[in-house]
């Protein structure tokens, strides 16, 4: 027997359609449905190994979550990881398969997963009660709509209905719903079961006029309205634009716990990747968490974050054009705390071997770290365990260098050196007692009267954001009738709007 599912598609990118997923999966578990995540192909550099070593989008890990579930790579079987304007890596069932610009993708390529991604998504079917389907930017791209198997085309081959998510706080939702039927072609929009209003400010009774209007324009209703709320979010997809707002990176900073706060800067460098390792810093009370792209920015930083990358050496040239990089050698001699992660830990080496990711052959690093890096085609997928600072950690591993540790004292996976920290794992500061005792550390050395909070939990944290978001869709959408297109699929009869597209 075929589970239910739903498709969660968008007026735009960034409408809200990951916290909508996820809300809805932790509205369904909390009823008792056996539920998970799918999205067939993301474009992310904030991505996440499973237990079985495959690499998937962190957002359907965060959804897998949401669902109480462990998270595969069945649920997101195409990942794209961008490696500058024109490329990507294609990531297939968690596994890199290659490089490809965008022209080669869509050209063909794309098509040519349409087979891998409706099996996954069977699988999934057939093995939960529900299958909650998350859209890539928006399913009008008609551009696209010929190779498509994120929005309408993974919709059209599984029957699933669709609830098209608008952001109002942007402004113009309701000619966004209207445009985004009208530019699918009939069979498509007979899957357009209607729309979720999300972020809305204020007196919800004014805005139903509009949607009055709406559902007479479209024959479509509006299955709920979402309220505004700060700091709501789950994993984001992508990039600095976002990195200050979600889960954590919204929230205020709570007093700290001792006298003093604790200043954190990092590196915004290009092609940034899991910048959410450091939302685990910014849960805790007192931090101060910011990202920078000036070296005057790192004079009044306790600790400096060097984040993961998917272009290492692009990044350590952008350090370099930026003044940053001598900022961060001049930091080491003083003996102030720097944190390497993943790419931001090879490329505080002594030098970097790299004839796979940017092809460049050797280029010196900073230096700071005595470690050499050599890109090996086969790429690191990996969940450590292990102890650090006399605690427990864990974290993921998703990196094509592999690092040649030469000297120092040892720290997880990579070395320390004076203040000076490098590791692979992503993940680690998430982990309560070694946050705790990195932090302590970090204080000491910048003289601050830092004291960790004793009870910070991030793991129920997450877990308070992710029920949050269950509340908004169980006190805000119809969810007997969010339960309906689950279970039996899109209304029979939904009315053409012209001018439509070609079948």
């Amino acid at each position: 027997m075929t589970g239910g599912g739903l498709l969660v598609a968008g007026t735009t990118s960034d409408a809200g359609k990951s916290v909508v997923t996820a809300g809805i999966c932790r509205w369904l578990v909390r009823q008792g449905v056996k539920v998970a995540p799918f999205k067939a192909q993301n474009m992310s550099l904030n991505s996440f190994v499973t237990r079985e070593g495959a690499e998937i989008g962190r957002a359907q890990a965060m959804q897998a979550q949401a669902c109480r579930v462990e998270p595969t790579a069945l649920m997101n079987p195409v990942l794209l990881k961008p490696g500058g304007e024109q490329s990507s890596q294609v990531v297939l069932l968690g596994k890199p398969v290659g490089e490809l610009s965008a022209r080669g993708y869509h050209g063909g390529r794309q098509q040519q997963l349409l087979g891998t991604v409706l099996e996954c998504l069977a699988e999934l079917r057939g093995t939960y009660d529900a299958v909650i389907c998350e859209g890539a930017g928006s399913p009008a791209e008609i551009n696209l709509r010929r190779t498509d198997i994120v929005n309408m085309g993974i919709a059209r081959n599984a029957g699933l209905p669709v609830l098209v998510v608008g952001d109002i706080d942007r402004g113009g939702v309701f000619a966004s719903f209207f445009g985004t039927v009208a530019l699918l072609s009939r069979q498509d929009q007979e899957l357009i079961a209607g729309f979720l209003v999300n972020k809305f400010r204020g007196d919800v009774s004014l805005l139903e006029p509009g949607l009055d209007m709406l559902h007479d324009l479209t024959g479509r209703r509006t299955y709920g309205v979402l309220p505004f709320r700060h700091g709501l979010g789950i994993d984001e997809e992508d990039g600095l634009r976002i990195s200050l707002r979600g889960a954590v990176r919204e929230s205020e900073v709570s007093s700290p716990f001792g006298e003093d706060v604790l200043r954190v800067a990092v590196c915004a460098v290009p092609l940034m990747s899991n910048f959410t390792d450091v939302d685990a810093l910014a849960a805790e009370p007192g931090v101060v968490v910011r990202f920078v792209d000036r070296p005057e920015e790192l004079a009044d930083a306790d600790l400096v974050v060097v984040p993961g990358t998917r272009g290492t050496v692009r990044a350590l040239e952008w350090l370099r054009e930026r003044g940053l990089a001598r900022a961060l050698v001049r930091r080491a001699a003083e003996g102030r705390p720097i944190l390497g992660i993943c790419g931001g830990f090879q490329l505080l080496g002594e030098h970097i071997e790299d004839d796979v990711e940017s092809r460049r052959g050797q280029v010196e690093g900073l230096g700071v770290l005595p470690v050499r890096v050599r890109f090996a085609r086969e790429k690191t997928l990996t969940r450590p365990v292990g102890e650090a600072l006399g605690e427990p950690v864990a974290g993921y591993e998703i990196h094509h260098g592999v690092a040649e540790v030469t000297g120092g004292e040892p720290f997880l996976d990579g070395c320390r050196v004076g203040r000076t920290w490098g590791t692979h794992w992503h993940g680690s500061l998430e982990s309560d007692g070694f946050r705790r005792a990195f932090l302590r550390e970090v204080a000491a050395a910048a003289g601050r009267r830092f004291v960790p909070a004793p009870d910070t939990s991030f793991a129920a944290l997450r877990e308070e954001q992710l029920d949050r978001l269950g509340d908004l869709i169980e006190q805000h959408a119809d969810t007997d009738a969010l339960w309906r297109l689950i279970e039996s699929g899109a209304p029979q009869g939904l009315p053409f709007i012209p001018p439509g597209a070609p079948a």
